[in-house]
């Protein structure tokens, strides 16, 4: 976690000199359920002890806000009465953030913000949510009494992503930045949204992150494309069943899905054939939790990235090589981890492994691409919460 007396410093440099309170609020891993989340099916995330550290205060203006990205050395005052908002991608999150907490009742007024961060960049553990939910976390204090709900602020968090950033996510990251507790994983049902806390205390065995340090610009909208895809998958299966109500991936079978195989077309097919695999592949891993069973849920995620990388084709040459070496080295269980097309794997190592496999990971991944992966042992942490 950031250090706090780090963020004061430079929130009192950039400002007026005054202290304000500070809030924190964490990145996140995903076991399994990748993509998931805006079909309707399960995920099983954890906070981690990285994310997003921000001091704010109220400024005394109407709707002024002043805003310092210490970490892009970044500074931007914004009107929370434009309609336009600001024109940085960073700041439309406490703009989206503020503009959702109003839109509930809160009445937000001009602040005062400095934020920071050490949940990796493009490493997919969702760097924005804990933006958001950071910031909602602290409009939460400020202005509302802390009576937004917890679920309110997660949907404000996935409200901002549409409405302001263009990206229409699910509510897996926002959730599990909000909701996370320490040494647990949770399953959540993004239908229904309920979730259930799992003890994650993997005797023998340890999770880690191999960041490729690689992010592939693709043209278009690649993640807007998949939703697009599942969506049109439901919309042919509902027209076929109007006795049913199908909202999303998670309300049709696998005999419902080979029905409309020949209308979809081959991608799309493919997509929602992912989906439903991955939903199955959830309720799998949690009942090998709670068996212990540790090498159920490496197989479980070595299919999981075949999957990602086959069907749903978000992969990229550089995860599939790290996913390789994964198996070469006898890793209980690796995959992609995150929205694709770069950033990180997952991988459940046991700890007599864990060595040679990093040292492996690092040298054959250097030799083939020039630069080693950078690695990050999962702590699983707390979610938003205001520090001091």
């Amino acid at each position: 976690m950031i250090d706090i007396e780090f963020v004061r410093s430079r929130f009192i440099k950039h400002f007026d000199g005054q202290t304000g309170n500070v809030y924190t609020s964490p990145g996140r891993i995903n076991l399994i359920g990748e993509h998931t989340d805006y079909n309707g099916g399960f995920v099983f995330p954890g906070a981690v002890d990285k994310g997003i550290t921000a001091e704010m205060r109220v400024n005394g203006t109407e709707d002024t806000v002043m805003a310092y990205a210490i970490d892009l050395k970044d500074r931007v005052d914004f009107h929370l009465n434009d309609p336009a908002g600001p024109k940085a991608s960073w700041a439309r999150y406490i703009y989206g953030i503020a503009k959702e907490f109003q839109k509930l009742g809160v009445p937000v007024k001009g602040f005062n913000i400095a934020f920071a961060g050490d949940v990796p960049l493009g490493a997919g553990m969702s760097s924005s949510a804990a933006m958001e939910s950071c910031f909602a976390c602290g409009l939460n204090d400020l202005f509302g009494d802390n009576k937004v709900s917890q679920w309110d602020m997660v949907l404000a968090g996935q409200a901002t992503e549409h409405n302001y950033c263009g990206v229409n996510c699910g509510i897996m990251d926002q959730f599990a930045s909000v909701f996370g507790k320490a040494g647990c994983l949770m399953r959540l049902d993004c239908r229904s949204r309920e979730f259930e806390y799992f003890p994650f205390k993997p005797d023998g065995y340890r999770l880690v992150l191999l960041d490729s340090v690689v992010k592939h610009q693709l043209a278009g909208s690649p993640y807007n494309d998949r939703r697009n895809s599942c969506e049109n998958v439901v919309k042919h299966i509902a027209a076929k069943h109007p006795e049913g109500k199908f909202e999303t991936l998670r309300d049709c079978t696998w005999e419902q899905l080979e029905e409309v195989k020949a209308e979809v077309g081959d991608e799309d097919y493919m997509r929602a054939k992912f989906v439903l695999g991955e939903k199955d592949r959830v309720l799998a891993v949690c009942d090998a939790l709670n068996e212990g069973d540790y090498e159920k849920v490496g197989e479980m995620m070595y299919k999981t990235h075949e999957g990602l990388s086959k069907d749903y084709e978000v992969s990229c040459v550089e995860l599939d090589y790290l996913n390789d070496i994964a198996k070469e080295c006898g890793v209980t269980g690796s995959r992609i981890m995150g929205g694709g097309f770069g950033g990180c794997t997952i991988n459940l190592v046991r700890n007599d492994l864990y060595k040679k496999f990093v040292e492996t990971a690092k040298q054959k991944f250097n030799e083939k691409y020039g630069h080693e992966p950078k690695v990050y042992d999962v702590v699983i942490g707390d979610g938003s919460r205001r520090l001091c």
